[in-house]
């Protein structure tokens, strides 16, 4: 179970502002390897991963952007029904709480999950990573 970090920003929502933070990343020569993005009152929470965290950042802080770092983890899952509802029980089970999740599946192949959790090194232990 790979671990990595997520950046999140907060902004203001508004057309155009996944739009300019993909392309500071872009130009900067970041790739964005997973994204979740979502609104609650006027604002926008951004959470990506990328290739290169510390090239992200000072990307982000040059364009006045502010990012937080977060650990996240990397499951990936059969994709077969229960798979997300076992690793989910077993979090739960431990007192572990999902902040954050966000997947992607490939087809017939298999998912890929995000975590962020309250208690990351737990939680590792607790899937094998």
């Amino acid at each position: 179970m790979p671990k990595t970090t997520q950046l999140s920003l907060s902004l203001r929502s508004k057309p155009g502002v996944l739009a300019q933070v993909a392309r500071t990343l872009a130009d900067a020569g970041v790739n964005i390897t997973a994204l979740c993005a979502g609104e609650a009152a006027g604002r926008g929470r951004i959470g990506i991963l990328v290739n290169n965290a510390g090239k992200a950042k000072r990307a982000l802080r040059a364009a006045k952007y502010r990012a937080s770092e977060e650990p996240a983890f990397v499951v990936r899952l059969r994709n077969k029904p229960g798979r997300l509802a076992r690793v989910a029980e077993k979090l739960a089970r431990a007192r572990i709480n999902i902040r954050s999740a966000y997947a992607t599946t490939t087809g017939r192949g298999g998912a890929t999950i995000v975590f962020t959790v309250s208690n990351p090194a737990k939680a590792r232990r607790l899937l094998g990573g």
